[in-house]
């Protein structure tokens, strides 16, 4: 079943993206029916979760996503006073948390017997669904903003074979273009309005879950952008606990950028949606967004779970991205390298506690957006190949 997440108005299955009576945002309302014990021995990636993604499992489009590394991370947790685990969802087949939306979302796509699937993208979700699309067979239309998308996305996108198009425009232009063709049903939209698109992403939380050893940690920090994935891994978190898999729930923390902030303002405000920025900016290309479409589902699972939003400024992001690759050897993309830099200063600024059990997802690798690593990093150090220049270079340093 599908239902409204604010009137609370019911459909049955269709292709459907907002609702018809409130033009609200859509989620899909499913309860576990399975013991936790099914999902031993099976091979460790999203599927394993099968029973609880509404979809028919004789369709799926699969590139073996999910099952992603769960690395303890003492050092930077010692420095912090917490108790970190870092999700690494770069670590999926192109390189981001999009695959798990996407093989959920070109599932349904093929129950649907649709020939054309689409999105808007600040790069991520253009990647994966040029590689879900080439899987599946289908022809694939992608809507990029003109000069706001990090190199190693566009090459991604370009080069499964998606027809990809340059809009003169923020991402939230190119989305309202693509929203159009799609409700005249020229192609099937998987942006995370879908809300299929979510049911995959949702599994980031079970794995949370499960990688603890069926016990929640007290926080879960994310980066925001168009804001479906910290709705996402709520909604997987709280059905598991509904189901009795966990006796706790985290405190979802989503983190946006100074420049790209509707979220967090309306955290601050105590409101329920957001207002959107009109012309968002930051260096971190996937979560420069003004008017996230999942905004009220995002700010329902922050309030609900007693979680929190900040901001960081792109010096704090591309310090974090270092500081996180140098401590624990884990290379992110900009954006996510948000969610470090929430937590050190939300560690900082007093509202974690010491102690505090902390899962950071962080969302891409760190070569999605080569030319900002080379731009962050010195020059290679220009040497002749003579063993004695090189030992007293080493042994000076």
């Amino acid at each position: 079943m599908i239902r409204c997440v604010s009137c609370g108005e019911e459909y049955d299955d269709e292709v459907i993206y907002t609702c018809k009576k409130c033009g609200s945002v859509l989620e899909l309302v499913s309860d576990i029916n399975v013991s936790k014990d099914i999902f031993e021995g099976r091979r460790d990636n999203l599927w394993k979760y099968k029973e609880c993604i509404p979809v028919d499992e004789t369709k799926i489009v699969s590139l073996d996503e999910g099952g992603t590394p769960f690395c303890k991370c003492d050092k930077l947790g010692s420095e912090l006073g917490v108790n970190l685990y870092v999700k690494v969802e770069g670590s999926n087949p192109t390189d981001s948390f999009k695959d798990r939306g996407m093989t959920v979302g070109m599932t349904k796509a093929m129950e649907l017997r649709v020939d054309t699937v689409g999105c808007a993208s600040t790069g991520n979700t253009s990647a994966s669904l040029a590689a879900y699309a080439a899987r599946a067979g289908l022809r694939c239309i992608v809507f990029l903003p003109s000069g706001k998308v990090a190199l190693g996305k566009l090459a991604q996108a370009m080069f499964h074979g998606a027809e990809v198009m340059s809009i003169q425009g923020n991402f939230d232009e190119a989305l309202e273009a693509m929203t159009a063709l799609a409700l005249e049903k020229h192609l099937y939209l998987l942006n995370s309005i879908n809300p299929y698109r979510l049911e995959g992403q949702k599994t980031i939380g079970y794995e949370i879950l499960q990688d603890l050893g069926w016990q929640s940690p007290d926080r879960i920090i994310l980066p925001v952008g168009n804001a479906g994935n910290i709705s996402a891994i709520w909604k997987g978190v709280s059905e598991f606990y509904n189901a009795g898999f966990v006796d706790s729930l985290p405190m979802m923390t989503g983190i946006q950028a100074e420049g790209a902030c509707p979220v967090t303002n309306a955290f601050r405000k105590g409101e329920k949606t957001v207002e959107p920025v009109l012309n968002p900016e930051t260096i971190a290309t996937a979560i420069r967004i003004g008017a996230p479409v999942s905004d009220i589902k995002a700010l329902r699972a922050i309030y609900d779970s007693n979680g929190y939003s900040e901001t960081v400024t792109d010096e704090e992001i591309l310090d974090a991205q270092k500081l996180l690759a140098r401590t624990e050897g884990i290379g992110v993309e900009p954006a996510s390298a948000a969610s470090i830099a929430g937590l050190k200063k939300l560690c900082e600024q007093g509202v974690i506690d010491k102690g505090e059990t902390i899962t950071c997802v962080v969302t891409g690798h760190l070569l999605k957006d080569p030319n900002t690593a080379i731009d962050a990093c010195t020059k290679p150090t220009e040497v002749s190949a003579d063993i004695e220049e090189l030992k007293k270079l080493l042994i000076n340093k």
